[in-house]
């Protein structure tokens, strides 16, 4: 049976695909009768049953060597897409970590979405993710993985999206699109520029390729910096990273798989190009200054966020900083650790602070406040979440950021302190988010504010557990980093750092010794923090004003050149219309006459060349 399984793991993505199908016909207008409620129903049990086959094919494949499978699509004219598929132990448990967010998500979103209308289109959508990424795990081909990330980018549009009678709503889908569609650009030309270097995008072949190719320094450094441009958007990298802050309008069920698995996405095929990327220092020291500036800036700006998804969607850009300075370190174990372990411990924060956002009146942080009381349930959920994503012994976080620190201890040591500088800032951005929403007494908008009820607890519980007994799961699959080989002074740094970044903040916002409400001694650092380093304002008169010239360029042009010469023929048509009008008098020699008229000019200018020369030869 298992083996079976493990042969027919390729057709899990089928199962979501089958889900999100089905619920289609429950979108508004088509049943009614029913309601939308089956729709999340019907995708419930087809999710379950692909975290089941991927379950059980995981460990039929466990310590077995990778596996592909080849899928002929088209060829033609020296050109070969084959749909390659790897079934290997990273792959499979990709899909179990995405089938099992996306089970708990569905979950969660029976309690949150309770007495919304679009339940048919949500869960349909949701299904449209989960086979995505299941496909994208899978997949082993670049060009494939292209289309299947542009799949997602317009997943994305439409979950964000889904509310599309709010006006920040359809902003927010629309800039989250568009921010992540130049990136996309920016990967198909280098997708489109790796073929006639390599000859293939069959990721085994393009590392054997990479070992032993010599391309010209300055194609292969453009080549791969339009490859690092699509995972930059993808995780929300500097400066392609406001989409994710737009995109928290969406529901925050989506925001779970959002935040954990699809930001994810780039740099799954930033590890899978990690050979290719190699090829250029220049291109390898950009990734790791990306993920750097994207690490500290992020942190930094999470601190002074007053929106609850705010603060967790600048704390998701940040870690993703570190997995790009994992993949450009070439710390590709460290890069997968640090992608697992941020899944879980972030949508786990993400339903611990859903469940506020669900039935509270606002999303201020500042206006909330001695929660912890009526909701012990959601807070011990923010707090392991919290403890999972830093570097806090024993929980997985920790284990990941110290191979990476490890591994770059040796070589890039200004790394490892950028490593430790980000994780004492996301302990303090954190636990000042704990403070605000669960410390403190009750205010106004927290009076009434009581536990959810129990589709939201329960997977909350789930991953609860999960997020506790990571690291004996990694354990008993000989994950875990070997305790004797590593760094222990490297370890006490990042011990240290989490205990500073989570006590400064408790000093601060858990105790009545620094006068409420905080603010920073320079109104302009607290500005400069809080409006995203002034980025929005930057893309306005940059790129926006730019395209807006254009824009209106383009319009002049049409208006003034395209139009106006279109306007002159028919302006010339008309007046030799109403001339010859006048001019005809029925006669029949008349029109002889200039049919015969016509005739010769037009004779005369077809022979001029000759008679020209002619002419000339008598006067000369």
């Amino acid at each position: 049976m298992a083996q079976f399984l493990l042969e027919t793991v390729w057709l899990v993505p089928l199962y979501a695909l089958i889900g999100g199908l089905l619920a289609v016909p429950w979108s508004p207008g088509i049943i009614r009768k029913t309601g939308p409620r089956p729709a999340g129903y019907v995708n419930l049990i087809m999710t379950f049953l692909a975290l089941v086959h991927s379950a059980i094919a995981l460990q039929a494949t466990w310590n077995h060597p990778p596996k592909e499978v080849f899928i002929p699509w088209l060829s033609t004219a020296g050109l070969d897409l084959t749909i390659a598929i790897e079934i290997s132990s990273i792959s499979v448990g990709a899909m179990v970590v995405i089938a099992g967010l996306n089970f708990l998500a569905q979950i969660f979103a029976i309690g949150y979405m309770e007495m919304d209308w679009g339940w048919g289109r949500f869960y349909s959508l949701l299904g449209l993710f989960e086979a995505g990424l299941c496909a994208l795990a899978l997949c082993n081909n670049l060009f494939f993985s292209y289309v299947i990330l542009e799949i997602l980018t317009l997943g994305t549009y439409l979950l964000v999206g889904l509310w599309f009678s709010q006006p920040l709503v359809v902003s927010g889908a629309r800039d989250a699109f568009l921010t992540k569609r130049v990136g996309d650009l920016f990967l198909l030309m280098g997708v489109l520029g790796l073929w006639p270097l390599a000859g293939t995008w069959n990721y085994p072949e393009l590392a054997q390729w990479a070992e032993t190719a010599n391309v010209d320094p300055t194609i292969i450094t453009l080549v791969g910096l339009a490859l690092v441009a699509g995972p930059m958007g993808k995780c929300a990298q500097f400066p392609l990273h406001l989409w994710l802050d737009e995109a928290m309008e969406g529901p925050i069920p989506s925001t779970i798989l959002r935040n954990s698995v699809v930001v994810a996405s780039g740099a799954w095929i930033l590890i899978k190009l990690q050979p290719v990327l190699t090829l250029s220092p220049v291109v390898s020291s950009f990734i790791v200054g990306i993920g750097a500036v994207t690490a500290i800036g992020g942190s930094l700006i999470a601190i002074a966020q007053i929106d609850v998804k705010r603060c967790l969607s600048y704390s998701v850009s940040a870690y993703m900083g570190l997995v790009f300075i994992a993949v450009g370190a070439r710390q590709d174990e460290a890069a997968l650790l640090l992608v697992l372990t941020h899944a879980v411990s972030a949508a786990l924060l993400v339903m611990s602070t859903g469940g506020i956002i669900w039935n509270s009146i606002t999303q201020d942080v500042t206006q909330l406040g001695g929660l912890w009381s009526r909701r012990p349930i959601s807070g011990l959920a923010f707090i392991v979440g919290t403890l999972g994503l830093i570097g806090f012994p024993p929980l997985g976080s920790f284990w990941a950021l110290l191979k990476l620190a490890d591994g770059l201890w040796g070589t890039h040591p200004w790394l490892v302190g950028i490593v430790i500088a980000v994780n004492a800032l996301t302990s303090f951005s954190l636990v000042r988010e704990f403070g605000l929403i669960f410390g403190g007494k009750p205010k106004q908008m927290t009076e009434r504010s009581p536990e959810v009820h129990w589709p939201m607890v329960l997977p909350m519980m789930i991953l609860f557990g999960f997020v506790l007994h990571l690291p004996v799961i990694l354990q008993s699959l000989s994950l875990l980093p070997d305790w004797a080989n590593l760094n222990k002074d490297v370890a006490l740094l990042l011990i240290w750092s989490s205990i500073f970044g989570c006590s400064i903040s408790s000093v601060i916002y858990l105790s009545n010794i620094v006068p409420k409400p905080i603010r920073l001694p320079w109104k302009g650092l607290q500005d400069l923090l809080a409006y995203d380093f002034y980025t929005p304002n930057l893309y306005r008169i940059t790129i926006i004003f730019s395209v807006a010239q254009v824009s209106k360029f383009a319009d002049m042009i049409d208006r003034f050149v395209v139009d106006g010469i279109v306007n002159l023929v028919g302006l010339f048509s008309l007046l030799g219309g109403e001339g010859l009008k006048y001019s005809t008098s029925g006669q029949t020699q008349f029109y002889a006459f200039t049919v015969l008229l016509g005739v010769g000019v037009l004779g005369a200018w077809v022979t001029w060349p000759f008679w020209g020369v002619q002419f000339l030869d008598l006067i000369f």
